[in-house]
């Protein structure tokens, strides 16, 4: 152990002659690991940061969640037109399957119905994504509010004249006064406001972004527009039970939807089940191209930065011939040489990697600041630019150290 410790002591001291020395060819080798190590981790915390925010994006989906709808998620194999005729779902499924399911915890019903203006006193939000919903909404997605509360079943069976508005909404409508309890014009008729939903955040991915809505309920739109149309955007999003599983799940709705369109056994389902595991797959397949293509970038650039760090370490071995045959004159066996150079090469490449971690760090920093984005470093990958500076340093320490252990101590000190 006290001789590891020489060892140790030595080649940090080795080093720091090195770099103190030669200072701008010193500065010019830890470039080439610096913007290896920079290139590697940046791209890897930049898809690290990008992949959590999407896939937290769709985790408001729901893991437990089936969507029965009219178009599939990533399914490119059916024929377009045939999937144009499908029927949109209807309300009378969703009553269906609240009576009926056994497998489900809960279930709602959705209807996109347009943009719509609304207008309080003298302001007015023009093209507000009108909605409506059945009161089991925010319980299926466990979405929060801001303000207020969402609708009762007795607003919702009688088509009572209230509306929740997303944050955006109230905000340009009110600013900051108080929007619950406050009475607008939509669509020509006299509403209350009961609630304000909560922010959606900053997501790039947000599949229930409701900032800019105006939801009312079901029975209240269905009385605003024809629901009976095909081409209206609707769905419903059925909450399994707990300790049952999504297949389970799936096959009893299938039986249910297609026993009430009335289809018979051999025609394929006129409608889509779909489950977050799909678009998961799609993204995992995107994300493991990104980091392919970081890893390749960083690969030639840490390729160029271990000749570097070879390369100063030749023309250290060369400088130190003379002393290197001195120590084995004095009996210095070839693996206590080996090993100096060895974690002299080691000790540049980790200050390498150190200044390309900062540079990451700086950099991340600024583009969070200014994209208003979070990006950040986390721990495995620092610990990853830690590891690969290590190996690089073996890998071009390990022929200059071989070099110097086998010199002859004779020949070396005549140098």
């Amino acid at each position: 152990m006290r001789i590891f410790f020489k060892i140790f002591t030595e080649s940090i001291r080795q080093a720091s002659q090195q770099l103190s020395g030669n200072k701008l060819r010193s500065f010019l080798s830890l470039l080439g690991i610096s913007i290896g190590i920079f290139c590697i981790i940046g791209v890897l915390s930049a898809v690290d940061s990008l992949e959590d925010n999407i896939r937290g994006s769709m985790e408001k989906l729901g893991n437990d969640v089936l969507y029965i709808q009219k178009w599939p998620w990533g399914d490119n194999s059916s024929n377009w037109w045939d999937l144009m005729k499908r029927p949109t779902p209807r309300f009378d499924e969703y009553e269906i399957i609240n009576d009926k399911s056994q497998s489900a915890l809960m279930s709602t019903f959705f209807l996109g119905a347009g943009s719509r203006t609304l207008k309080w006193k003298n302001n007015s939000v023009e093209r507000s994504f009108l909605c409506g919903v059945t009161p089991e909404f925010v319980s299926v997605f466990g979405m929060g509010f801001h303000r207020g509360r969402f609708f009762s079943a007795s607003e919702s069976h009688y088509a009572s004249n209230k509306v929740v508005l997303g944050y955006k909404v109230a905000e340009e409508l009110f600013g900051s006064v108080e929007p619950v309890g406050k009475s607008i014009k939509l669509q020509g008729g006299t509403y209350e406001v009961i609630g304000v939903l909560e922010s959606s955040g900053d997501e790039l991915i947000n599949p229930l972004d409701f900032d800019e809505a105006v939801m009312v309920t079901y029975t209240k739109v269905s009385r605003l527009v024809n629901v009976k149309g095909n081409n209206n955007d609707s769905f419903i999003a059925v909450k399994a039970r707990p300790g049952v599983s999504l297949e389970k799940l799936k096959g009893e709705l299938r039986v249910l939807v297609r026993s009430q369109r009335r289809q018979n056994p051999r025609e394929e389902d006129s409608f889509a089940l779909n489950e977050l595991t799909v678009v998961s797959a799609q993204f995992d397949s995107f994300f493991g191209v990104l980091n392919l293509l970081g890893g390749v970038i960083g690969f030639f650039s840490i390729l160029v930065g271990g000749v570097s760090v070879a390369n100063i370490m030749f023309v250290s071995v060369k400088e130190r011939t003379s002393q290197i045959g001195v120590k084995k004159a004095l009996g210095a066996k070839r693996h206590i040489i080996l090993s100096e150079f060895l974690i002299e090469a080691i000790i540049l490449c980790l200050l390498g990697g150190i200044m390309g971690l900062g540079l990451v760090f700086i950099i991340t920093k600024i583009l969070t600041a200014a994209l208003d984005f979070p990006i950040y470093i986390d721990f495995g990958n620092v610990m990853l630019g830690a590891g690969m500076s290590i190996i690089i340093g073996v890998v071009a320490g390990f022929i200059p150290a071989l070099q110097a252990s086998k010199l002859d101590p004779v020949e070396a000190m005549r140098q």
